[in-house]
């Protein structure tokens, strides 16, 4: 498929190649969004203003929302499609926002499961980033991995609509967000599969509000949010009883493997420094390069990166095909995660004190390499679920081992 024609990325432009559009992304991410970074990760108005600007342009260079429908405005490619293209758009944190590919997990979400109303109020929105969104799950004190003890109730009003009352935290982007989706219980006890809801909570609504910020690592992005007897309508509810967990997973499915696409992309960046540094500095015993240990990080970060990939793209087929990808889902998440810390650590230090300072994006991709060790569900979780799935396979009455 390297060379497969694909979806036009403009009315009026021809078909490009999958490999010319790669370069032509990885080519405004280098250029545009990460020269912008500083001013991006800073946040506040500035951030506002140079956001607005990239995402201009990504609209005049044919670059936006390429994985979103094109009856929305997107540029309509498949998952399938886009996979080859996520790694080179998310070198740098920002470039899914930048190029309109954020708001693809919301999108996909909504557009399965929204009603009516919420299909034709917000779809368009999100697609033209005229909205924004995030989404709600974890809460204080409650592991975010179990969403069954979700304490955030959700009261059924005699018209219909529902109140809703709870706090979340590290909810990406809640602070510039419009909409947020919360997971809330509508019945029962925790841990009842039963009685939980997901709910598109409009930001605005009274009894909404941003408690304050998270820093991970010391960098911006992650909320703790309220929702004090937030009034939500009744066809805002996208999921009840087990359908709720079904879309959950769903999107954690995606979300996962998306995220390890965007790691693949920082890794590499982070090799290609690594390999830059290694080439063109030295010192009383000459060039880096020609040192062994040196060419040790080279190779097993190469290494990682390498035998990482395949699986990643592994997912992303099973999860485009819609089968289930548990399991694959699974090895890729901690594979990438560990991979993103491990290449970044070499990185680090073939550029010695220099990697550490903020004359390199380095320090930065080390922080989302560790940070990644956790996001999306911990290294523990994926490594016991995987292989309590696998083991299941040899078990009494299986006459033969089977994919997890």
């Amino acid at each position: 498929m390297k060379n497969a024609a694909i979806a036009p990325i403009g009315p009026d432009q021809p078909e490009v190649g999958e490999a010319e559009l790669r370069e032509r992304i990885a080519a405004f991410v280098r250029t545009r969004v990460i020269p912008a970074e500083p001013v991006l990760d800073a946040g506040g108005g500035e951030a506002a203003a140079a956001l607005a600007e990239l995402r201009a342009a990504a609209r005049a260079a044919g670059l936006w929302a390429l994985p979103l429908p094109a009856e929305l405005g997107g540029g309509g490619l498949s998952f399938r499609a886009y996979a080859a293209l996520a790694e080179a758009e998310g070198a740098s944190d920002h470039g899914p926002a930048a190029l309109g590919s954020a708001a693809l997990l919301d999108v996909t979400m909504l557009s399965r499961h929204g009603s009516p109303r919420v299909r034709e109020k917000y779809l368009e929105g999100l697609v033209s980033g005229g909205l924004r969104s995030c989404y709600a799950m974890t809460e204080p004190g409650l592991p975010g991995t179990a969403p069954l003890l979700t304490r955030t109730r959700a009261e059924a009003r005699t018209d219909g609509n529902w109140l809703v009352s709870g706090r979340k935290w590290f909810t990406s982007g809640a602070a510039d967000a419009d909409l947020v989706t919360v997971l809330a219980r509508t019945g029962g006890t925790a841990p009842d599969r039963d009685g939980l809801a997901l709910f598109v909570v409009p930001t605005g609504s009274p009894g909404f509000r941003v408690v304050r910020e998270l820093p991970v690592l010391g960098a911006t992005g992650q909320y703790e949010i309220e929702l004090d007897r937030v009034l939500v309508p009744a066809d805002h509810l996208l999921g009840t009883g087990g359908d709720t967990l079904a879309i959950a997973g769903e999107r954690l499915a995606l979300g996962r493997t998306l995220r390890c696409l965007r790691w693949l992309g920082q890794a590499q960046r982070a090799f290609d420094l690594m390999c830059e540094r290694a080439a063109t500095h030295g010192g009383s015993r000459g060039p880096l390069a020609g040192h062994q240990l040196v060419q040790q990080h080279v190779f097993d970060a190469l290494l990682a990166l390498r035998t990482t990939r395949p699986l990643v793209h592994e997912a992303v087929a099973l999860i485009a095909a819609g089968e289930d990808a548990r399991t694959e889902v699974g090895l890729a998440k901690v594979a990438a995660a560990r991979m993103l810390q491990r290449v970044t650590d070499s990185a680090i230090q073939v550029h010695g004190a220099a990697g550490l300072g903020p004359d390199t994006a380095l320090p930065s991709l080390f922080r989302g390499g560790r940070a990644a060790r956790i996001l999306d569900g911990p290294d523990e979780l994926h490594i016991t679920s995987v292989a309590a799935r696998v083991l299941r396979g040899y078990g009494p009455g299986n006459t033969s081992p089977i994919r997890g």
